[in-house]
């Protein structure tokens, strides 16, 4: 097939690459603007337009999608179809129309579950058991186009929303070729709107710590705000992000929520609501590096009775 192929972070390069493989012919590859990153404010190019440069794809980056150049500019590739996987936009309808068979949406959920910008995360903290991925022919509404293929995995027990995301986006991949492969003979199937969830973008104040929530929770925000935002709290005045940790349940109640319980060489256990208490296995003080939580004892003065929050 002609294609256009349309995303910006590393979890779109898998697809990208199988569609080469594939043998598709992909005409231009539209990625976000190169953007400042990291404490240097240096200008840093997406993964995906990295790979496509390396690849000697045609890239685009425009500012704006929603004027007529970039519109001109789109219908001109006279694509089959255009692939979409975590571009960072919203389409305009004379997007989705100009490809002959239309836009098709790799999205990292099973829909109608966790239509959103962050259906990885929030299926980790509200507790999942399994996720997958969709591929979508997509309209006009917040991934509610039609259902074209799903495929299910489970979430690992102790799995982060980045090493989820990484299986997700070789499934993804998979999925999307199969996609294509089988197109002609798939009926597509219209979404149960009654079954939707939402998954917002996140935002800095998600990963604030409520210590009265059981530890069971916490510790999946833990796991699901990885790396952004971090789950984090206050201690001693400065941000303190939790980065791995475990869920303890207590005989009974030995301190407040987010009073530190217990200190031993290696651990920190912080009470927490719901008789439950979570054991502390690697933090980021603001300012420091990640290390474990044994080796932050060993350079700070922490003692039972402090409270986090």
């Amino acid at each position: 097939m002609r294609l256009i192929f349309m995303g910006t972070p590393q979890a779109s390069v898998p697809t990208l690459r199988r569609l080469l493989e594939d043998g598709h012919d992909v005409v231009a590859v539209w990625t976000q603007p190169d953007r400042p990153s990291g404490r240097g404010y240096a200008v840093k190019e997406s993964p995906v337009k990295e790979f496509a440069l390396n690849r000697n794809l045609q890239v685009e980056q425009p500012e704006k999608i929603k004027i007529e150049q970039a519109r001109d500019l789109f219908a001109s590739y006279e694509a089959d179809a255009a692939i979409v996987v975590a571009y960072g936009r919203i389409l305009p309808p004379s997007f989705l129309r100009a490809p002959r068979l239309g836009c098709i949406n790799v999205h990292f959920s099973l829909l109608p579950k966790y239509r959103g910008a962050a259906p990885v995360n929030w299926a980790i903290v509200e507790g999942e058991r399994e996720t997958g991925v969709t591929t979508m022919l997509m309209d006009e509404g917040l991934d509610t186009g039609a259902i074209l293929l799903q495929s299910a995995i489970e979430i690992g027990e102790r799995e982060t929303a980045t090493a989820l995301m990484n299986r997700l986006a070789e499934k993804g991949a998979e999925l999307l070729s199969e996609t294509l492969g089988r197109f002609d003979e798939i009926e597509p199937r219209a979404q149960n709107d009654s079954e939707a969830t939402f998954a917002p973008i996140l935002k800095r104040e998600d990963g604030l710590i409520d210590w009265s929530q059981d530890a069971f929770r916490i510790e999946r925000q833990v796991r699901g705000f990885d790396p952004f935002p971090g789950a984090h709290t206050i201690y001693k005045s400065r941000r303190f992000i939790i980065r791995q940790a475990v869920p303890v349940g207590a005989q009974a109640r030995r301190g407040a929520a987010g009073e530190i319980v217990e200190v031993t060489k290696n651990e920190i256990i912080v009470g927490c609501g719901g008789e439950s208490e979570l054991q502390l296995q690697a933090v980021q003080p603001e300012g420091k590096p990640l290390m474990a939580a044994r080796d932050f004892i060993n350079g700070a003065r922490v003692s039972m009775g402090e409270r986090f929050g």
